[in-house]
């Protein structure tokens, strides 16, 4: 598909298309990655927590294509060996979210590695600006697993404000197919990126039981949380809640999180003791935008449809237009 829309995102990085793949942990893997680099866009590896075997099957997997990869900050922190091991694979950037990135940031610049951070508030906007990161992207809480409490429309203009015009910014959460490409545009944004319209790929790392109940569940399902956190043993900070699709499991404790605390031993319990698909315990990690994800494709239909739909309706803004006083 030739290029359509272009952006500074897109001349920065030869891209031909301004989609970027969420680094959602181990969903995103080397395959995945590569799909969406074929495709013209962007792939990221999800790194997640840091599992360097896992990190080098995924960069393995990716083949010939140059990818990226994403990382918890906070979790990345603490391990310096590995920061260094993931740059020595020199990806094509890193992407850091989750907590204060300038010494991962440092580190990267210091290789000549791009890098992205994601923000969800002005303040950490500001960070990143200061630290010298090369892309911004700014998360509104729609979007699928961690993030805060706000709305992409409001904090991405906001962000593109603060960065000024000369700075890339990305956009996330809740964007799932053209019209969310087109408004991020409009917005200030020079492209996206999409974790759970890929999530729902023939491509991503997950079972075909996962994606069918992707593909099932609605928006109004997910809300976040900090319970599947809880059940999963992980100490993030209590900034960063997930957005998860509701369960049997988890919704006695969203309803009363106080009482998460002394049911905590017990929530690890049961959940460990799930099986893997089993959606009424485990969790399913997944953003607003369930409502527009409809069916199973390969990560190339999903870019492509996606650059096509938004392409068409930016050629219609004019006809908004009016000569009137």
């Amino acid at each position: 598909m030739k290029q359509l829309i272009d952006t500074p995102f897109t001349r920065r990085f030869g891209l031909r298309h301004p989609v970027m793949l969420a680094p959602m942990d181990r969903i995103s893997d080397g395959r995945l990655a590569a799909a969406v680099s074929r495709a013209g866009g962007f792939g990221l590896v999800g790194a997640g927590y840091g599992d360097p075997d896992w990190i080098d099957a995924a960069f393995e997997a990716a083949g010939d294509q140059h990818v990226g990869i994403g990382v918890i900050t906070w979790s990345l922190l603490e391990k310096p060996d590995l920061v260094e091991a993931i740059l020595d694979r020199n990806p094509a950037a890193l992407f850091v979210s989750f907590g204060d990135a300038e010494p991962i940031i440092a580190a990267a610049r210091d290789r000549g590695i791009p890098t992205i951070w994601q923000v969800q508030r002005l303040d950490q906007a500001r960070q990143a600006i200061a630290a010298g990161t090369d892309i911004l992207v700014a998360q509104g809480q729609e979007g699928g697993g961690h993030g805060m409490d706000r709305g992409l429309s409001a904090l991405l203009p906001a962000v593109r404000d603060l960065a000024g015009t000369e700075q890339i910014v990305l956009a996330a959460g809740g964007l799932a197919d053209g019209r969310g490409l087109a408004a991020a545009l409009m917005l200030g944004a020079d492209g996206i990126m999409m974790g759970t319209r890929f999530w729902a790929s023939r491509e991503a790392n997950g079972s075909e039981k996962a994606k069918a109940a992707l593909v099932d569940a609605q928006g109004d399902d997910t809300a976040r949380s900090s319970v599947f956190d809880v059940a999963r043993g992980l100490d993030w900070p209590t900034e960063f809640t997930g957005r998860v699709v509701q369960n049997a499991f988890s919704k006695p404790f969203a309803d009363n999180p106080a009482s998460m605390a002394a049911a905590a031993a017990e929530m690890r319990r049961t959940y460990t003791a799930a099986e893997a698909d089993d959606f009424s315990v485990r969790a399913l990690i997944a953003g607003e935008s369930l409502d527009l994800v409809t069916d199973i494709r390969p990560a190339a239909d999903i870019v492509d449809a996606t650059v096509r739909e938004a392409a068409k309706l930016l050629a219609r803004a004019p006809t908004f237009l009016t000569d009137k006083a």
